[in-house]
């Protein structure tokens, strides 16, 4: 017996009962992903001569770090860009708010996520067509050994 015969020899019903569980689970729409907040008052320092920041003292170098150490999970990319300026920006994906972006030196230095492919310029302006969501990008300021992360 062919898959169509089976399916109609059960009714509707029954075949209907037997394919959703597997269209609905073969869909990649329902991902199950976590999510986080994107930072808010973000006004923090980086002491660039710790050890922690040792990756911002080369051009395409970055780390994540925490924005308020009372959070779970590190939410912002700080970077030093190809021109060896330092800018900081979310790394909580305006796509779909996965902690995923990290600097990358392809394109002259871009924020990429690495959930679904996002891409970023450096001021936040999405580069491709996963998302028009802007990522939030925040101001840096060096005073002295001393990083000022802030909105």
């Amino acid at each position: 017996m062919e898959r169509k015969e089976f399916l109609q020899s059960l009714g509707a019903g029954a075949a209907f009962a037997l394919l959703f569980p597997c269209a609905s689970g073969c869909s990649t729409d329902g991902e199950d992903l976590e999510t986080f907040p994107e930072p808010d008052g973000v006004d923090f320092n980086v002491d660039l001569t710790s050890p922690e920041a040792a990756p911002l003292a080369n051009n395409g170098g970055f780390i994540s770090i925490k924005s308020d150490p009372a959070l779970t999970y590190l939410d912002i990319v700080v970077a030093r860009n190809l021109e060896g300026n330092l800018i900081a920006a979310s790394k909580i994906c305006s796509h779909q708010q996965t902690e995923e972006v990290r600097f990358i030196t392809e394109d002259g230095g871009i924020f990429n996520c690495t959930t679904h492919g996002s891409r970023f310029a450096q001021n936040g302006t999405p580069l491709n067509s996963v998302t028009n969501n802007p990522l939030k990008v925040f101001n840096t300021e060096l005073n002295g050994d001393l990083l000022r992360v802030f909105e």
